[in-house]
């Protein structure tokens, strides 16, 4: 699956942190049942490519990616535990490098015109602008268009269900990534029908 695939089977992407294993299948079937597909597995914990294994076994219909990612060590250890894509927070050139090679479809993060550009050299056109918010928002990203036309976004840091629509207006977002489809204590109490009822309000975001 390359990554125009990947976008075309998404709206929103969940950045889920796992912190348990048993948490992992349950919660994926909960997202995919409200019609969010491609799910961003952080390693921002322990579990997390564990996390990404045992979805890879029990939700076949889930597409699963590998986010946080930021050592070339990192993205080997992704790619061997089944990561169908990556994201990371940023991209250094020892990173892009080693995302080019491996050839998996790749959100490489960027904050600057000058990392929109370190990123072109490397041959890849869509990014994730992280932290998205923070980082000018929606103004941001309409000022990188000018520049930078053939790139397409994802912006993720401070989307909510709220501004997503707004975000989607833009021509160069593709995609948003959120955490507000997993928040921990719906995680935690194994409220799972909720967690599916805010997937499929999701799913609807994108006109």
């Amino acid at each position: 699956m390359n990554l125009d695939q990947i976008i075309a089977e998404t709206s929103v992407m969940p950045v889920m942190v796992v912190d348990r294993v048993e948490d992992a299948v349950p919660l994926a079937r909960a997202l995919v049942d409200g019609g969010i597909r491609v799910l961003e597995i952080t390693l921002r914990t322990a579990a997390g490519l564990d996390a990404v294994r045992v979805i890879k076994q029990e939700v076949p219909d889930a597409i699963v990616g590998v986010g946080t990612i930021s050592t070339p060590e990192q993205l080997d250890a992704s790619i061997a535990a089944g990561a169908q894509f990556g994201v990371s927070p940023g991209t250094t050139p020892t990173l892009l490098k080693a995302i080019v090679d491996s050839k998996l479809p790749f959100f490489p993060g960027v904050a600057t015109m000058s990392e929109i550009m370190q990123v072109l050299e490397g041959g890849l056109t869509v990014m994730k602008f992280f932290p998205a918010v923070a980082a000018g928002g929606i103004k941001m990203l309409e000022s990188f268009g000018g520049p930078f036309p053939q790139v397409r976004f994802c912006p993720t840091g401070g989307i909510n269900a709220q501004n997503a629509p707004d975000f989607f207006k833009l021509p160069n977002v593709v995609a948003v990534g959120g955490s507000w489809l997993t928040p921990k204590n719906l995680v935690a109490s194994g409220n799972w029908a909720e967690i599916t009822r805010l997937a499929r309000e999701a799913a609807a975001l994108k006109p």
